[in-house]
């Protein structure tokens, strides 16, 4: 119902906001009077500005409900059947959708602000005038302000009211009414850390007061000028770059190692499931032998020491975990899937080859990018930004070509963004959600309890948050401005005529002659978080180059693996049987 209603807003939204588009850039009664050629020049550039604005638009609606179906599909996957909440569950749906959504509009910012321009460096007529280029940035603007809102409210007390809500459910003795105000207590704590956020993002100032010599007073109220004139951008800028520091730490140890183990698993393939029973027969044999040497000492009436009752009780348990592990096997065995995946075993090679061969890419442009930087940037204090290219960076350039094409950079961000999360879920559900050396939750599909899947839901939505500057360290020409171009001005001697020469918008273009996406002017408001995000970089390629290297040196993994271990419940086994 929420998303229903919210769908109905935003239409409702952009339809006024197209309405807008026209009233601004085309004044009919003042034009008519001038002749009816230039009506006519006037309602063909209102028409390509609504062709090519509803083009983005509607493949970012598309591009909607394709996300909302493969959000529901994946927590229901891995929800438990025995624990499934429904709120839990929609909580997650809608947490992912909006993570995924924002990361979507992306492309969107990117080809709205690069079909205002020919390829020749001019704007194109409807976008001539500054007012209508205006109203597009805006459009851009407020989605962002809408999606950048919503997942504030998902990770600050949505999801912490939600998953301390059902934390105080599993005590018996307690109802209703104090669950939901015990996990308000907790939620509060959240509220006060989000607030402390946007109050530090909207008073931290970006430049130095012009008044240097000026009272306190003056001081504060040139702040709050400032703020008015941004319309809040900073304070929502830095709460979201604060979060996207720990999807940083996420994507470090979730996602770097999941896009080297991901693809050498399919390439590698798994156990013989045949050979996996054949050996744990031949362990609960062995176990069985050692229990029934230890009952022997007890045969003539004597009592077991302490030793031998330890380890009597040792391998009792870990005969259990054989017996369950054996019942897991066997339906293995029987199981279709099992049989059609081992007729899709060359397909599942591939896939690995190209998912190697895609995370190798990956680190190449994310290096080359980082070279970049290190050689030819502007230093610390910009936030290491690069004028110019000076570097060749593939995956930057592949983008740029696939620019023009729209939606083909569309396809290929979302590529890229689906590869992000999973190669993130590879990497949590082998490593599973710690909190320093403790295991809190393990991830297993259809036996993740709702709390685990809320946890799950979260790391999920930073990593996404963090793929935008991702992609902005991977391709920063193409996120800052796309495919636009601009026509510069230089003398030729030795007449010193003008000729004009176009170029690539880049960071040292004029500001009038290229117009910078919302999303670059959101995401990178100060300079330091692109400092860490830098050194953040490098860690990445570290960690993907060492999980590499562990990856390769493991063997194939069972058929089963993680299904079975030895902290697991009756009523997990009997889900899974079941």
């Amino acid at each position: 119902m929420i998303i229903v209603v919210y769908l109905s807003i935003c239409l409702m939204w952009s339809v006024s906001l197209f309405g807008n588009f026209v009233s601004t850039a085309s004044p009919l009664p003042s034009i008519e009077a001038h002749g009816p050629c230039l009506l006519q020049e006037v309602k063909m550039a209102d028409q390509s500005l609504l062709s090519e604005s509803a083009l983005g638009w509607s493949i970012f609606a598309l591009v909607f409900l394709v996300i909302l179906s493969f959000c529901w599909v994946y927590i229901r996957k891995y929800q438990s059947r025995q624990e499934s909440e429904v709120i839990s569950t929609i909580t997650a749906i809608c947490a992912l959708a909006i993570a995924l959504i924002t990361s979507a509009l992306l492309p969107v910012d990117i080809f709205l602000v690069s079909y205002m321009k020919h390829p020749n460096g001019t704007y194109k007529e409807w976008a001539e005038n500054n007012e209508t280029r205006g109203q597009i940035e805006d459009t851009v603007l407020y989605a962002y302000y809408s999606l950048y809102s919503l997942l504030l409210f998902c990770v600050f007390l949505w999801i912490p009211f939600v998953y301390f809500y059902y934390e105080e459910k599993d005590d018996d003795n307690i109802n209703k009414c104090s669950q939901v105000k015990n996990a308000l207590k907790y939620t509060i704590g959240f509220i006060i850390v989000c607030a402390a956020l946007l109050l530090i993002g909207a008073f931290v100032p970006l430049e130095a007061p012009p008044n240097q010599n000026g009272t306190q007073w003056e001081k504060m109220q040139y702040l709050f000028e400032e703020l008015g004139n941004n319309h809040g951008v900073p304070a929502l800028s830095f709460s979201i770059s604060s979060l996207t520091l720990i999807g940083m730490l996420a994507v470090i140890t979730y996602t770097a190692y999941g896009m080297s183990v991901l693809p050498l698993n399919l390439i590698k393939g798994t156990r013989s499931v045949v050979y996996e029973r054949l050996e744990n027969t031949e362990d609960i044999e062995e176990v069985e032998h050692q229990m029934e040497n230890i009952k022997a000492k007890c045969e003539d009436g004597r009592p077991l020491s302490s030793r031998d009752r330890r380890n009597l009780q040792e391998f009792e348990d870990k005969l259990q975990v054989l017996q369950r592990r054996g019942r897991h096997l066997e339906i293995a065995e029987s199981h279709c899937c099992t049989k059609v995946g081992s007729a899709l075993r060359p397909l599942k090679i591939l896939l690995g080859i190209f998912f190697i061969l895609f995370a190798l890419l990956f680190v190449v442009a994310l290096f080359i990018s980082n070279l970049d930087k290190a050689l030819h940037s502007a230093g610390i204090s910009s936030g290491f930004m690069v004028f110019g290219t000076n570097l060749t960076n593939p995956l930057n350039e592949l983008l740029l070509t696939l620019q023009p094409v729209f939606p083909l950079d569309y396809v290929l961000i979302t590529v890229i963004t689906m590869y992000f999360v999973f190669t993130s879920m590879a990497g949590i559900r082998n490593l599973g959600i710690w909190f320093f050396w403790i295991r809190l939750y393990k991830i297993r599909p259809k036996r993740t309890r709702p709390q685990a899947l809320l946890f799950l839901c979260m790391i999920l939505l930073l990593i996404v948050l963090h793929t935008s500057f991702m992609i902005y360290s991977l391709a920063p020409q193409y996120v800052m401005y796309g495919s636009q171009n601009y026509l510069l001005q230089s003398p030729m001697p030795p007449e010193n005529n003008t000729t004009w020469t176009t170029k690539t918008c880049d960071a040292d273009a004029p500001q009038d002659e290229c117009t910078v996406t919302r999303s670059y002017l959101f995401l990178h408001k100060f300079w330091f978080f692109s400092t860490i995000y830098y050194f953040g970089n490098w860690v990445f390629i570290g960690v993907f180059l060492i999980g590499l290297v562990v990856s390769c040196c493991k063997g194939k993994k069972s058929v089963i693996e993680g299904e079975v271990e030895a902290d697991d419940s009756d009523m997990s086994e009997d889900e899974y049987v079941h």
